[in-house]
């Protein structure tokens, strides 16, 4: 299995009045292609740095994070937004929607930024909410979606590009326990497509559904489990 994803001895420190603030310390771990992974972890371990730094929504302060074969902390923004738009699709827990616009609208947007013409674009964004089954609520926005249906518009955000990584941040933290499971197990059939998904969570019952699951403590990644069979 060949690595999307090198992190070796990655270091965030912040400025915290006169003092510095380790958020990671020295983290290293690799991610292979069409892995699933949960990072875990209480208020203040790191995984929420560590996700903003997979995404390269922050730079570290120190080590390497290699993204798909590309050393992320020697691109410039330029080059890193390009990255970002061809390798990352991400989904939020509070969806992150534009209320202005249909379903149809907020998934096309990222293939806007792609330069990609307006015909291939609604054909793209059309297939991606067939395939998380709103093909029905096109037309809708997002208030007049429920939660999950919210969830799903931003899940085919995230697939529109054919970005091979998925970053999940709480995907299932607004939602109730049965939209929750419908997420994940949509999440996994994505996965068994070929995508590589790593979500953050809190919740160990959202976590089973993962293949691999990473625990961060105080900034550190204190343990990293392969488990059998999918869920």
């Amino acid at each position: 299995m060949n690595e999307i994803i090198e992190v070796r001895d990655l270091v965030k420190t912040y400025k915290s009045g006169d003092s510095d603030l380790r958020a990671l310390d020295g983290v290293s771990f690799s991610i292979g292609r069409g892995e699933f992974v949960a990072i875990m972890g209480p208020s203040g371990s790191g995984k929420s740095t560590t996700m903003n730094m997979l995404g390269c929504l922050d730079s570290p302060t120190g080590g390497e994070y290699i993204l798909d074969g590309r050393d992320v902390s020697r691109l410039t923004s330029d080059e890193l937004a390009h990255v970002r738009n061809a390798t990352l699709g991400f989904v939020f827990q509070g969806f992150n929607l534009l209320p202005r616009l249909n379903a149809l609208d907020n998934v096309a947007l990222p293939l806007v930024y792609a330069h990609v013409d307006s015909g291939e674009r609604y054909k793209r964004a059309s297939t991606a909410l067939e395939k998380v089954g709103l093909g029905s609520r096109m037309k809708h926005r997002p208030n007049q979606l429920s939660g999950g249906q919210q969830q799903r518009v931003a899940i085919a955000r995230a697939l529109v590009g054919e970005a091979p990584l998925i970053l999940a941040d709480e995907p299932t933290g607004n939602l109730d326990t049965k939209t929750s499971m419908e997420i994940m197990e949509l999440l996994v059939e994505i996965n068994k497509e070929g995508r590589t998904i790593i979500l953050v969570t809190h919740e160990p019952d959202i976590s089973e559904y993962a293949s691999r699951m990473m625990r961060f403590k105080d900034g550190k990644l204190v343990g990293d489990e392969r488990r059998g069979a999918d869920k």
